[in-house]
């Protein structure tokens, strides 16, 4: 093998193994697609012999899914919402005060981030027992809510650093309170750091299974998210047209939330690269 041979092998193998991968992850997605528009959909990805939407229609018009999925969108919506304010209010002192444990409880923030919510569970759940707030969505939604906050404060905190102090000091000049000030001048200028905030705490929980799993037990009150896990049968038997279908209309609104806020997001993570110390 020459050099010239040596050197288009080198510069191909790199498409070719992540062309590999990309065909690994798009098979799945294609199933799901095929299968949503399928009468006769199987474990195996195939061709449809007729296309059809009634696996939609059944999803869409079953009240149990409705349920399902208006639960998950409280819990999700509510969460990014409590998440957002608390945690604005939180990031302020950090980013305008100089505190005395200041670096200490950025960095006890930062380890939170990274704990996994699996090493905590076995005595949330007895917590929520002891406090009766097992099997209750309220429940879930203000575990989602602990569970996002370290994110959010770190997250909003070195996005409240690159808003200059100086347009704060002007309203107060003006006669405007901390909180005026905080809702007309900060939070404005943080649109790009508080969208990122709320799409990543709206995603994690909308597609979190395990945490509604662990605190819900009453069929009525599963989210989405858990709603899936109840297409699967005894001997794990499914509908799988309508089981593809679900999946399509569950991976909606957060394709949405994504494609609406990408311009955000990227404002967001150029201006975090740019805060100031």
């Amino acid at each position: 093998m020459n050099t010239k041979q040596r050197l288009i092998i080198y510069r191909i193998m790199p498409y070719l193994i992540l062309a590999v991968i990309g065909i690994c992850f798009l098979l799945p997605l294609l199933w799901v697609f095929v299968a949503s528009i399928d009468s006769n959909a199987m474990q195996s990805l195939k061709v449809p012999s007729r296309i059809t939407g009634a696996n939609y229609v059944d999803v869409i018009t079953n009240s149990v899914n409705q349920r399902a999925f208006i639960i998950g969108l409280i819990m999700s919506v509510g969460q990014a919402v409590i998440v957002v304010i608390l945690a604005l209010l939180a990031a302020y002192p950090l980013s305008r005060y100089q505190l005395k444990y200041k670096k200490s409880f950025m960095l006890t923030i930062l380890f939170m981030t990274s704990l996994p919510i699996t090493a905590v569970m076995v005595p949330v759940y007895q917590l929520f027992l002891s406090i009766k707030l097992y099997d209750n969505i309220v429940g879930v939604i203000l575990f989602f809510v602990a569970s996002s906050m370290p994110y959010g404060i770190w997250m909003l905190k070195n996005f409240m650093d690159a808003v200059p102090s100086d347009l704060e000091e002007a309203a107060w000049i003006d006669g405007a309170s901390v909180l005026v000030g905080i809702r007309t001048v900060v939070a404005p200028l943080m649109v790009p750091g508080i969208c990122t905030v709320a799409i990543f705490t709206f995603s994690g929980s909308w597609g979190n299974f395990f945490v509604p799993y662990i605190l819900l037990q009453t069929p009525e009150n599963f989210p989405a998210s858990l709603k899936l896990y109840q297409f699967f049968g005894q001997y794990g038997m499914a509908d799988y047209g309508k089981l593809a279908a679900f999946s399509v209309l569950y991976a909606i609104p957060s394709v949405i939330m994504y494609i609406l806020s990408q311009q955000y997001m990227s404002k967001g993570f150029g201006l975090q690269g740019g805060m100031k110390g």
